[in-house]
């Protein structure tokens, strides 16, 4: 079902000053930031290999990322899986019992589509089902 990671999404307060933190310390340059806002939030992505790291930063309080950050300060949000078929890799999770947040994929950054597993069914941890190329 999973193909490889996509990314892994990171919150944070301040995007550019991620953005710069990554650059200075890791040599991870090449940013795509995507400004969203209906969803309140900004967020840069940067390819590393086959995966991604996703910076995510509210833009105001009414960004769900906003009460995460207060709750949980910045650091790791979800990590994504690439799968070829989101709806067939849907309909697998619902057959086995598994909670969702999404029971179908929405559009996603870049032209994917996405849906959420809930974190009570994958250890405590928020993970994303991402198809490339569903536009």
């Amino acid at each position: 079902m999973f193909h490889e990671i996509d990314h892994i999404g990171m919150a944070v307060t301040d995007l550019e000053a991620a953005i710069a933190g990554y650059r200075a310390q890791f040599d991870v340059a090449d940013w795509q930031v995507s400004e969203l806002p209906e969803r309140h939030m900004r967020v840069a992505f940067a390819r590393i290999g086959g995966s991604a790291i996703e910076l995510i930063a509210p833009t105001g309080p009414a960004a769900a990322f906003s009460r995460f950050l207060a709750e949980r300060g910045p650091g790791m949000h979800h990590i994504a899986y690439r799968v070829s078929d989101l709806d067939a890799a849907l309909a697998t999770l619902r057959r086995r019992g598994v909670r969702l947040i999404d029971d179908v994929g929405r559009p996603g950054l870049h032209g994917t589509r996405v849906a959420f597993i809930h974190p009570t069914a994958v250890a405590g941890v928020l993970t994303e089902l991402v198809e490339h190329g569903a536009t």
